[in-house]
């Protein structure tokens, strides 16, 4: 099998809508997301892997097909599936819960952050010039 210019851009093209899909708040959406790059990565193992060759049976070694990608190959398909089995347990025990599928932002964690950002802010121990701190270090 030779590698085609078509092939790498079907690649290109499951990482990016994965990537998008993932950075989602629909866990639903952040499921299909992740099997989108299980599959790309399993694209990209079968177009690093080279041309098809001999399978491993015989007396001569030549032309024979590496079985490693193979192997990466079922084992990335093994964990994707793993992975997505228990990110559906999520999303069903989360709508059974409450009856949404969204992510909710915590209240808690956007108050550490910002907290996090007024304190920086009024702290004037926190010296945002770093050629003051060379200085300061240089004069001691």
């Amino acid at each position: 099998m030779t590698i085609t210019l078509v092939l790498v851009i079907a690649m290109a093209v499951l990482f990016s809508c994965g990537v998008y899909l993932l950075l989602e708040r629909s866990l639903t959406r952040m499921l299909l997301g992740f099997l989108l790059l299980g599959n790309a990565l399993n694209l990209l193992l079968l177009i690093m892997s080279g041309a098809a060759g001999r399978p491993p049976i015989g007396k001569s070694a030549e032309g024979i097909t590496d079985p490693l990608p193979q192997a990466f190959a079922l084992t990335a398909i093994v964990i994707t599936f793993a992975v997505s089995a228990f990110l559906l347990a999520l999303i069903h025990r989360s709508w059974k819960l409450s009856r949404a599928d969204e992510v909710e932002v915590d209240e808690a964690d956007a108050a550490i952050g910002k907290d996090r950002d007024d304190l920086a802010d009024e702290d004037p121990e926190i010296d945002t010039d770093p050629e003051a701190a060379q200085r300061e270090e240089a004069s001691r």
